[in-house]
């Protein structure tokens, strides 16, 4: 239930900002996109990190368990509620600002091989964070919070003029089931899949191996299952 919520509060306020561009004749620009994202990524760790451990991206989830930090038993349940969640702030967002549910789909603005890589490199740099971040020793505590907010908000600028600021297969899944316009959709679900994978799985890598060849006899033990320090075992 707390990753239907926060992924709600997620696609809520990307449709309030995506209003208030056409509203404002697009005086609302890439960077407050980018402000809003990282904001509201904030609010969702901090209000359901001890809940849920605030994945609210199916790429999150699907990357943990893949490196067998999260169970897979879970992974459905997880992305079942985060699609409902996002298509739930779609429908609801499209009745509180009177805007279109396809106005909320990420799209390819400079063609699918541009929009598919990008989305794969941001999503890479934004699972090496949180993996770096759920590490007990490289962790800077509850800051955790504004730092994997600050991170989203630079992910935004570096990919919406390219397709669109997604790196989140729940973000567009949604509007795109409302709108029921799949067209590249694919971009969307394998590329932040892929890059989540590839980051969490590289700074396991790098992290045991800096272990490894390590002179202390009892090593750190890892755990970047948790997205954000506030789950306990």
């Amino acid at each position: 239930m707390a990753e239907v919520v926060g992924t709600f509060i997620l696609m809520f306020c990307v449709c309030g900002i995506t209003a208030s561009t056409r509203f404002q004749n697009g005086a609302v620009g890439l960077l407050e996109y980018a402000a809003t994202a990282g904001l509201t990524v904030v609010v969702i760790i901090f209000s359901i990190g001890p809940i849920s451990c605030a994945h609210v991206n199916p790429a999150v989830t699907i990357a943990f368990a893949t490196i067998g930090q999260f169970p897979w038993l879970k992974v459905p349940v997880y992305i079942i509620a985060q699609t409902v969640g996002s298509m739930s702030a779609t429908y609801v967002g499209s009745l509180v600002y009177g805007i279109k549910s396809d106005a909320m789909m990420t799209m390819p603005l400079q063609g699918c091989n541009s929009a598919f890589w990008v989305e794969v490199i941001a999503t890479f740099i934004i699972m090496f964070l949180v993996a770096a971040l759920t590490s007990e020793s490289q962790s800077v505590g509850h800051l955790s919070g504004f730092v994997a907010g600050m991170a989203i908000g630079l992910a935004v600028l570096i990919t919406g003029p390219v397709s669109g600021g997604s790196m989140n297969p729940a973000r567009s899944l949604g509007p795109a089931i409302l709108s029921w316009k799949f067209k590249n959709i694919w971009i969307y679900m394998v590329a932040p899949s892929g890059g989540a994978i590839a980051g969490a799985a590289m700074f396991r890598f790098l992290r045991l191996r800096d272990q490894h060849s390590s002179t202390l006899s009892s090593p750190n033990i890892i755990d970047v299952g948790r997205s954000i320090p506030f789950c306990s075992s």
